[in-house]
């Protein structure tokens, strides 16, 4: 019997839904379609690898994880294991002027990103906009069908999962026992310097960051034979 503990990597089938049983996140085909449904753009799933105990996901899961087996599980959380209480201070007013400096028209319903926060535009008037920093499950109850493919034990794998994470991209790298050389953009070492302690208290891996000057984009070709349509329709 294997049991999992803090640490540890899995890779996990997730779905998240509402107590009504609406679905809001998913990493399993079928699911993703209902999520998506009415939507053109393809629906694309990926394994999500990540180390239990070290919030890279939902709390309550995270915490009702640790201790089990590989198999499936059912797990109801409340609001606050899952995205928390609702917070009213994170209800802010946003003078109008902000939005029209920047050709914006607010509209009640709609969302917009402040520096990295997503915020739900409430109501707007006399100059003023109200607007939800609150998540937008924050105060529900919720549901999630977790499917623990494996445990994963590659290092390489796990490198990956980390910088996916962290780094929201997938840098070229390579392991010589307690040392992780990672190759990075020239500009972007610094940002991913502030997860040095990470890679070293999960992995116990020194990052050392390589930085490269990436490639002048290509120049694009003018098109020869439209530009002399162009010309003789202009004549």
């Amino acid at each position: 019997m294997m049991v999992l503990k803090k640490k540890d990597f899995i890779e996990i089938e997730f779905t998240g839904k509402l107590k009504d049983g609406k679905i809001f996140d998913s990493n399993v085909k079928e699911n993703l379609k209902k999520l998506h449904e009415g939507h053109n753009h393809p629906v694309e799933t990926k394994p999500f690898i990540f180390p239990l105990g070290e919030g890279m996901f939902v709390k309550g899961v995270d915490k009702f994880l640790i201790g089990k087996e590989i198999g499936e599980y059912e797990i109801s959380l409340n609001s606050e294991e899952a995205f928390g209480k609702r917070d009213p201070k994170a209800i802010r007013m946003i003078p109008l002027k902000n939005f029209k400096d920047h050709n914006i028209n607010p509209i009640p319903g709609s969302v917009f990103d402040f520096d990295g926060k997503l915020a739900k535009i409430l109501t707007v008037s006399s100059g003023r906009v109200i607007a939800d920093f609150n998540s937008p499950l924050a105060g529900k109850n919720v549901e999630y069908q977790i499917k623990i493919l494996r445990k994963v034990d590659d290092m390489n794998e796990k490198v990956k999962a980390l910088s996916d994470f962290f780094l929201r991209q997938d840098f070229k790298f390579n392991i010589e026992g307690k040392k992780l050389t990672m190759n990075v953009p020239k500009g972007f070492g610094q940002f991913a310097d502030l997860f040095k302690e990470k890679y070293k208290e999960i992995l116990g891996l020194e990052l050392e960051l390589n930085e490269f000057e990436p490639p002048a984009p290509e120049k694009k070709k003018e098109n020869l034979k439209d530009k002399r349509n162009q010309t003789s329709q202009n004549k």
